[in-house]
């Protein structure tokens, strides 16, 4: 999901992303991903809305980050990744929202192409409100498979012509498996399966509807 796609490399992807996503059904369920996570690779993102309408988009603060200070000078870079900083770690939406706007108040009248960068994704940037606050750690950033994959495009790349593609594919297979025992249980796991459910959370915390809290 973190690879940077050019806009017309969207119909490859849409053949593709069903086999991508495959592999996450639950219980025979057809239905797509509950949420998708990656940087502004325009071509997956289309093939996603078009093959799984209903997956929520959640937009890389890693990859957003670096992509906004790369458009500024670097003597305003530890100013600008504190605003940002208060922004992904403000409590609520709301005050997400806020913080959002003290940094365009700050910083867009010198810097409108930084802030442009970073405002044509702010409702994706923010999607993980909706999810349980346990989660957010994981689901804020693609951290959690980039540092997996980074180890296999080292690899990758120091064995470039020196095999045939069988080869390749069982090196790739050998350290995917090494890396997988290094994987860390996701926190508040046991909450997955009121994701799966559709049951709605806001600001990371649970909605109780009206039977619910007459039960409570």
């Amino acid at each position: 999901m973190g690879v940077a796609q050019k806009p017309r490399s969207w119909p490859r992807w849409v053949n593709f992303t069903p086999a991508l996503v495959g592999h996450f059904y639950i219980g025979g369920d057809s239905k797509g991903p509950k949420l998708a996570v990656g940087d502004g690779a325009l071509g997956f993102w289309r093939a996603l809305a078009k093959c799984y309408p209903d997956t929520v988009h959640q937009r890389c603060w890693v990859h957003k980050t670096a992509n906004v200070l790369a458009a500024l000078p670097k003597s305003v870079h530890l100013k600008v990744k504190d605003a940002l900083h208060e922004i992904w770690m403000a409590e609520t939406r709301d005050e997400a929202h806020m913080a959002f706007d003290r940094i365009l108040v700050r910083f867009e009248a010198k810097y409108p192409k930084a802030m442009e960068k970073l405002t044509k994704d702010r409702e994706e940037l923010l999607a993980f409100y909706d999810f349980p606050a346990e989660h957010w750690v994981h689901i804020r950033t693609t951290n959690p498979i980039e540092s997996t994959f980074s180890t296999v495009r080292l690899r990758s790349k120091r064995a470039r012509n020196c095999g045939s593609r069988e080869t390749t594919l069982a090196m790739v297979y050998k350290l995917l498996e090494a890396a997988q025992k290094k994987w860390k249980r996701l926190k508040g796991f046991v909450l997955l399966t009121l994701v799966v459910n559709n049951v709605k959370f806001k600001d990371g915390v649970q909605v109780l509807d009206e039977s619910d809290r007459n039960a409570a």
